[in-house]
């Protein structure tokens, strides 16, 4: 692992431990054992840090989005595939999805990088998989991103009971939870 990403990995320990207002540039080079010079080498100041953690936290969210897509399946398993693939996102790399969800909203993230995709092309893919429902009188008719914030809203919600022990995740409720998230936006 590089210096950068020592620096990057421990601002995301500290930002899930303390809260973002608590880091400070001190607390993150003695986590990632570093001196001044080498993050200031990397990061001007805290809010490219920040910034920066944020466009690396979604480009391995979109990376995880796409594993296993098939877009030759039905738009159900489509659909599926994706939510699953977040929902495992969120078990697999806890921090990174909170601070995804903490922050994607926040004015500290610069609103070109809130409105990156996750990669390439997932985001275009769950918006096309939307209208595509849509048009074929599936998914009901709504505004594409209120629709995909309703379908996402669940699973993040049922992700946030798991993190502080309500229930587990099984493969039983990981299905019921994208079944429910599915049936909120039918027709």
């Amino acid at each position: 692992m590089s210096k950068r990403d020592d620096i990057l990995n421990a601002t995301l320990d500290l930002i899930d431990e303390e809260g973002l207002q608590s880091v400070t540039f001190a607390k993150i080079m003695k986590r990632a054992s570093v001196g001044s010079g080498t993050v200031f080498n990397y990061f001007s100041n805290k809010e490219e840090l920040v910034n920066e953690l944020y466009r690396v936290s979604r480009k391995l969210l979109g990376e995880n989005l796409m594993m296993g897509y098939d877009p030759e399946l039905s738009l159900y398993e489509r659909y599926k595939c994706l939510q699953s693939n977040r929902i495992r996102f969120a078990m697999a790399f806890p921090k990174h999805f909170r601070f995804i969800d903490a922050y994607s909203y926040s004015p500290c993230i610069k609103p070109e990088l809130r409105k990156m995709d996750d990669d390439s092309t997932s985001r275009e893919i769950v918006l096309s998989l939307i209208r595509e429902g849509q048009k074929n009188g599936v998914i009901r008719e709504m505004d594409v991103h209120i629709c995909h914030s309703i379908m996402h809203g669940i699973v993040t919600a049922i992700v946030k009971g798991f993190y502080v022990n309500k229930y587990e995740l099984t493969d039983i409720q990981i299905q019921q939870t994208l079944e429910a998230s599915w049936k909120a936006v039918l027709v």
